[in-house]
């Protein structure tokens, strides 16, 4: 995902040799959850139909697996299809306060369970902050225990960086930190999200694990361009995207790798242009140790691209392909944690299909976690996919298992309690 992009932007300050700090995280603040508003007569009871038979949750613990699958048990079906989705809150200049509630308002109607900051967001720490305790009205609170928002925001370095101002550092391109050592990139990054910890902010959509090739360099539309990559070969890129992580890991900040499979070989970006192709890549390529590697680390979200890959499965493009998420991501690489989509909202790739039926595919083919930009398309998405459930047990059974995983990820950040 590369949202708001500010080629202009300049580089201000230089603490890249910053001591991680000691700091109070924020406190979750519980407040009760209102119901979706379209949600049919008892549809906003609590469901125990997968209490009993709980999939173990991926990538947890197995005490977090009974946690989140007790919080589960305690959750109405719309507050857990609500639990999959990543509403927009535009927090920018351009921002006003009543927008930024009316936003607020629609994603706490579809009981919408994490928000992703739209940006750039040049007020410094105590703005985020701000922004951030306002969005703490979405928090949810079940039976004996409480969930709080996940907050996310694209925080790479170089001409991607949401999050600018007092408190926080002027990260330098992904580029240039890949010509660090890998000791002090996990330092270096450690303190940055120490900085989005004490925001309130628990997820940063980064690192990039695309490997752009020497022989395509810029002229990559979404990664080269932008120096968003840390190396050309799968080496370089996977030992920096586990750095990365493990720093973020030291201030609990959970860390997602992207784009899978990978853009770093095709042209055109999928933000803005429909029918990217990538006709190179393998279900074996080497460039795929690269996310290999930073799930190895502890990489707890890996973002899904909205390229079609002709030689893995030309019929689909990567975000609603069960090969590429269950097969390649899921089995072929162990993966066990979050998968999120790019943005389903206003990405040009997906505008030929109608938005409601973007998250479905998406869950279907293996997704826990549907990322839009627009946030008038939640009631939309939403809506597809809790009438979706009542009829399809097989659909029930998918997000069931990914709300799971969803929790288990709270949980990880210190986003939610449980039942004692």
């Amino acid at each position: 995902m590369k949202i708001s992009e500010d080629p202009e932007r300049t580089v201000r300050r230089a603490r890249l040799t910053r001591i991680p700090r000691l700091f109070i995280a924020l406190a979750v603040t519980t407040v009760a959850a209102v119901g979706c508003g379209d949600v049919q007569p008892g549809a906003d009871s609590p469901d125990r139909s997968a209490s009993a038979s709980a999939v173990p949750t991926t990538g947890a613990s197995p005490a977090a697996s009974s946690c989140a699958a007790r919080v589960l048990a305690g959750m109405s079906r719309s507050q857990r299809v609500g639990q999959l989705f990543m509403g927009a809150v535009s927090a920018g200049p351009d921002a006003t306060v009543g927008s930024e509630r009316a936003q607020v308002a629609v994603l706490k109607r579809h009981d919408v369970g994490s928000v992703i900051l739209m940006g750039p967001v040049r007020s410094g720490l105590s703005g985020v902050r701000g922004v951030v305790g306002d969005i703490g009205q979405l928090d949810l609170s079940v039976p004996h225990a409480t969930v709080g928002t996940l907050v996310a925001t694209d925080q790479e370095g170089g001409q991607v960086q949401q999050l600018s101002g007092a408190g926080f550092t002027d990260i330098p391109s992904a580029q240039v930190q890949g010509g660090w050592t890998a000791s002090r990139l996990q330092q270096q990054a450690a303190g940055w999200a120490e900085e989005l910890h004490e925001a309130g902010v628990r997820l940063d959509l980064a690192p990039i694990a695309d490997v752009v090739p020497v022989s395509i360099g810029r002229a990559n539309g979404p990664i080269g361009r932008y120096d968003r990559q840390f190396g050309s070969g799968p080496e370089t890129v996977g030992g920096q995207d586990g750095a990365f992580v493990r720093g973020f890991g030291q201030a609990h900040v959970l860390t997602t790798l992207k784009h899978f499979p990978g853009l770093g070989r095709v042209r055109d970006n999928t933000d803005t242009t429909a029918g990217v192709t990538d006709t190179t890549l393998t279900r074996d390529a080497l460039d795929l140790n690269s996310f290999r590697t930073g799930i190895a680390a502890g990489a707890r979200f890996v973002m899904v691209s909205l390229a079609t890959y002709t030689r893995i499965d030309p019929a689909h493009q990567a975000v609603f392909s069960t090969t590429v998420i269950d097969g390649m991501l899921r089995k072929d690489l162990g993966f066990d944690g979050v998968v999120v989509s790019d943005d389903l909202g206003n990405a040009a790739a997906v505008q030929a299909v109608p938005p409601g039926q973007r998250a479905l595919a998406f869950l279907r083919a293996g997704g826990d976690l549907v990322v839009t930009v627009n946030t008038d398309d939640v009631p939309a998405m939403t809506s597809a996919v809790l009438d979706a459930t009542r009829s399809d047990p097989a659909l029930r059974t998918r997000v069931d298992a990914s709300v799971r995983r969803v929790l288990a990820a709270k949980q990880a950040a210190g986003l939610m309690t449980c039942p004692a």
